[in-house]
């Protein structure tokens, strides 16, 4: 089992389980309702399930393969409790919503960050982020890149101050389906290079 990626008193981050999946769509949909209420249609937040996407995350991980580097984390309390989650993978080469296109090798997409609501600015966002980065350039990616609704100036002031810019990159969110298009805009931050690791100490060959 990979050990915690980060640890104190009263949160960690972990890899998320399919143990993890109940609270994680539950931790999904409250975030959308908080955080969206006032950029998505009230219709649409209402009728989120969370017991449909529950179902439709047990698909993703029972589909998930060997060679899979889609990266899910959480964050838990000292009570066990799932306080975030976080999901990075490679970038989306088509948009915001589609696989289509071919993929650039070295960019990871964030796809997604919650926190439960009422714990917002408490640092588990940016436990998760720098989490994902970390575990980003673990994965060999240069550059991590991600979308967000234009107008939803406290994830953007979050992002920016987490080291990430906007590129000029837009995009449209059919939100519920029916032609309800919410505008993104795209956001890039590159990565640190992995260092190589250290040459081993020179022995004494007994040469003058």
């Amino acid at each position: 089992m990979r050990a915690p990626l980060c640890q104190h008193p009263f949160m960690r981050v972990r890899e998320m389980t399919e143990a993890d999946i109940d609270a994680v769509a539950e931790l999904r949909v409250r975030a959308w309702q908080s955080a969206y209420a006032d950029l998505l249609p009230r219709t649409f937040l209402d009728a989120m399930s969370v017991a449909e996407d529950a179902a439709r995350r047990r698909e993703m991980f029972a589909a998930r393969s060997p060679d899979d580097v889609v990266v899910n984390l959480v964050t838990e309390d000292g009570d066990g409790t799932v306080t975030g989650w976080a999901a990075l993978g490679p970038d989306r080469p088509g948009g915001a919503h589609t696989n289509a296109g071919p993929r650039t090798a070295d960019v990871a997409e964030l796809y997604a960050i919650y926190v439960r609501p009422g714990l917002l600015g408490t640092g588990i966002g940016r436990a998760l982020t720098t989490a994902c980065l970390e575990r980003a350039a673990q994965l060999g990616f240069t550059r991590v890149v991600l979308w967000t609704i234009e107008g939803n100036a406290r994830a953007r002031r979050f992002y920016e101050l987490a080291g990430f810019t906007t590129d000029g990159t837009q995009d449209t969110f059919d939100v519920d389906g029916n032609g309800t298009l919410i505008p993104l805009v795209h956001y890039a931050r590159p990565l640190a290079p992995r260092q190589p690791p250290p040459a081993p100490p020179l022995t004494d060959s007994g040469s003058v």
